[in-house]
């Protein structure tokens, strides 16, 4: 299974949240890096929001709806 890049945040935070957008309008998503994100380090390494590659379009649709892209 590979999983496609939507969007990338500094802070884990604000990463589990657009997470949470997204399952609450049913896609599947998970934060890649956040353990960095989380020490302050997200300049350096982001969290990574990921989808299936045939949920991106509409995964970004959702972000942009919520502010979160």
């Amino acid at each position: 299974m590979s999983l496609k890049a939507i969007a990338e945040y500094s802070d884990r935070i604000e990463a589990e949240m657009a997470r949470l957008a997204l399952a609450a309008e049913g896609i599947d998503a998970h934060v890649f890096d956040g353990g960095m994100a989380g020490l302050g380090l997200g300049f350096m390494t982001p969290a990574r929001l990921m989808v299936l590659p045939e949920d991106a379009a509409e995964a970004r649709i959702v972000l942009e709806k919520h502010g979160q892209a």
